[in-house]
C-alpha cells in the first residue's frame, strides 16, 4: 500500500470529508444507536457552527490521503481532543488511523501539549486501547451517543 498522507483539510474539502464520515458512521456504529443517536451525530456534522469553528482554526479538519483519494478524516479541537476520526471501511486496519494518532501526537507535543483526549465510541474503544489511550472516566451518554472518555499522556508508547 502507498504512503499515508495526512494534511489539513480545505474548506472546499468539507463536504467530501463529511460525506465520507457519515458513509463510514452509517456503517460502523450507527447499528448499535438509537434513532436519537444516529439524528444527534448527523446534526454534529452538518451543524454550520462546526465549519464555522474550522473556518476560525478553533478546529482543525485533516485528512488522509493515498494519492488523490481522501481515504479517512479527523479534527483536532481546542489543539487536544480528537474528534471524528474515521477511516474508510475499506481502508481500516492498513494503519490510516494510527497515522492520524501520531500526527496529532507529534502536532500537539510542538504546541507544548502533554497529552490528547477522545470520547471513542464503543466500535473504536479497541482502536484506541491499542494505540495507548486509557480510560478516563465511566461510560456517558449524549443525546443518545455513547462513549468513553480516554487520555492518552505523552510517553504512552504506540504498538
Amino acid at each position: 500500500m502507498e504512503q499515508v498522507v495526512i494534511k489539513p483539510l480545505g474548506m472546499d474539502e468539507w463536504d467530501l470529508a463529511t460525506a465520507l464520515i457519515w458513509r463510514v458512521f452509517l456503517r460502523c456504529n450507527a447499528p448499535d444507536l438509537e434513532q436519537e443517536g444516529i439524528e444527534s451525530f448527523l446534526n454534529f456534522i452538518s451543524d454550520e457552527h462546526l465549519k464555522m469553528f474550522c473556518r476560525l482554526e478553533e478546529f482543525e479538519m485533516l485528512g488522509a490521503y493515498l494519492g488523490h483519494r481522501l481515504v479517512g478524516a479527523a479534527m483536532l479541537r481546542q489543539k487536544t481532543h480528537i474528534s471524528l476520526l474515521f477511516v474508510d471501511t475499506t481502508y481500516q486496519k492498513k494503519g490510516i488511523g494510527r497515522a492520524f494518532i501520531r500526527y496529532f501526537t507529534a502536532l500537539t507535543k510542538q504546541r507544548g501539549g502533554g497529552s490528547l483526549t477522545v470520547n471513542a465510541t464503543p466500535f473504536a474503544q479497541q482502536f484506541y486501547y491499542r494505540m495507548g489511550f486509557q480510560d478516563a472516566g465511566p461510560m456517558e451518554v449524549k443525546e443518545g451517543v455513547r462513549y468513553y472518555p480516554m487520555i492518552l499522556s505523552f510517553g504512552a508508547v504506540l504498538t
